[in-house]
């Protein structure tokens, strides 16, 4: 039998390659605990990745591409026997253009490293979430991520313009496009977006850049009525003409979890409403756009839309208004142990989804707790379910409970975190019969052995 262990040490440098009981622990995955995997090899270019795959397809070797590991549905998990293909060195920045705005860099890019440097040219990237610290561009545009400017930039595949990617067979399909206009045939990069390592391995990518906004407006608001919120919504991407960056929803009590157990929190209204909105303007003339941003707000408290409102008058309450919906991962700890949703649906039915949910569990769990919030402009809930242990059969059951509802709303298991291990029972609630044979096709078409990240999203 081969030692696949020997033979990757002859094609990359041996110092990148380490046997099943060298592996560290940050190539654990989400949902398994124990790292299965027989081997993880760390390439540094896409030629590496290419020799690797080769191998891995001749010998019919099960393949995991690995990011930062910031995804929560197990795409990034391992069996006994998997290699771990870890892209975190493939992270060179290649070239940021300010004149066709593009940033063109390796798939092992950290985002956050990337945001500083774009942000030396005046340029902003789209794309921007909660663990931006971790979270790798390949990863991003594996999982087609969404996070808290989707509602002004769209998800991650609206500013991806081009892409490489490493097919199973180890075929390097290079289609680094950086024209905001082609339409030369078949958009290939597509099948890869989203697609989370199952149909190749993206090595390289072109991003779509924005011009930097010269201001940011920022307010916190508490709203009682759902009706309200919904037109507050409405008033205020009409009243700011496009440049609502943000509308982050808390429910009450998430807002109540934060400020009783985050001591440090600074909490800017009183626990009192039901629901609490986080709500950014991005704009280009910081006078002008604070005036149309206060003129907004002041009209919607005219009109009842809203009950209370603080406004942000610096970056440093900016950034504490921020932290109140990123910088809580200490209180999910206290949770712990939990499980985590990533849901869609239409506006109007949040509400509904929201109390049922809520009501179902806290019905068939004595002691639970649900926590709900979100982005609520792009039609996105986050639910954060306690119910004092983290069996299998609870799990089961809290799943049933929500997704059950998604299904009856029309909604989708998965609004921005993908399917992975953890919602792949449950792609069939919304994709139909057709759309999933059809996804099997493809993964057939381009892996005909099965050896890219098998068992996520489809079997």
């Amino acid at each position: 039998m081969t030692d696949i262990v020997e033979l990757f040490k002859t094609i990359i440098d041996p110092s990148r390659v380490k046997a099943s009981d060298e592996i560290p622990s940050k190539y654990r995955g989400k949902i398994k605990s124990p790292i299965g995997a027989e081997c993880l090899v760390r390439p540094i270019s896409s030629h590496e990745v290419s020799s690797i795959l080769k191998v891995c397809n001749e010998f019919g070797r099960a393949v995991v591409a690995q990011g930062g590991m910031s995804g929560l549905v197990g795409g990034g998990d391992t069996n006994s026997g998997d290699i771990i293909i870890s892209l975190e060195l493939l992270n060179e920045i290649y070239e940021i253009d300010p004149v066709d705005r593009v940033l063109i860099s390796g798939a092992g890019v950290i985002l956050q490293d990337a945001q500083e440097k774009v942000d030396e040219i005046d340029c902003m990237l789209p794309v921007d979430l909660g663990a931006r610290g971790s979270a790798t561009l390949g990863g991003l545009i594996s999982t087609n991520a969404g996070g808290n400017r989707v509602i002004r930039y769209g998800m991650t595949r609206y500013s991806v313009l081009g892409l490489e990617a490493v097919l199973a067979n180890g075929e390097i399909i290079s289609s680094m496009n950086r024209m905001i206009k082609n339409n030369a045939g078949y958009d290939l990069k597509q099948l890869f977006i989203g697609s989370e390592g199952t149909l190749g391995i993206i090595t390289k990518c072109v991003i779509k850049l924005y011009p930097k906004p010269k201001s940011f407006s920022t307010a916190f608001v508490g709203i009682n009525d759902y009706e309200n919120l919904k037109d507050f919504l409405t008033y205020m991407d009409k009243e700011l003409s496009g440049g609502l960056g943000a509308f982050e929803v808390m429910w009450s009590n998430y807002y109540d979890c934060v400020k009783d157990n985050y001591p440090s929190m600074q909490m800017p209204l009183p626990s009192k409403y039901k629901y609490y909105v986080l709500l950014e303007m991005l704009g280009s003339d910081s006078l002008k756009d604070e005036e149309r941003f206060l003129d907004a707000l002041g009209n919607a408290s005219t009109n009842k839309l809203l009950e209370d409102v603080v406004i942000a008058k610096s970056d440093n309450d900016r950034k504490k208004l921020w932290a109140i919906r990123e910088d809580v991962y200490e209180v999910f700890k206290k949770l712990s142990p939990s499980f985590t949703y990533d849901v869609s649906m239409p506006i109007k039915d949040m509400e509904y989804f929201a109390e049922k949910s809520s009501r179902q569990i806290s019905s068939t769990f004595k002691d639970s707790t649900t926590l709900v919030f979100g982005h609520l402009g792009d039609g996105n809930l986050h639910l954060v379910v306690s119910v004092g242990n983290d069996h299998h059969e609870s799990h089961q059951k809290v799943n049933d409970i929500i997704y059950g509802i998604i299904s009856d709303l029309g909604g989708s298991v998965s609004a921005e975190h993908g399917i992975g291990i953890e919602k792949k029972d449950y792609l069939k609630m919304s994709r139909n019969n057709q759309e999933i044979g059809l996804m099997k096709t493809l993964k057939r078409s381009l892996d005909p052995k099965g050896i890219l990240n098998p068992g996520k999203i489809i079997d």
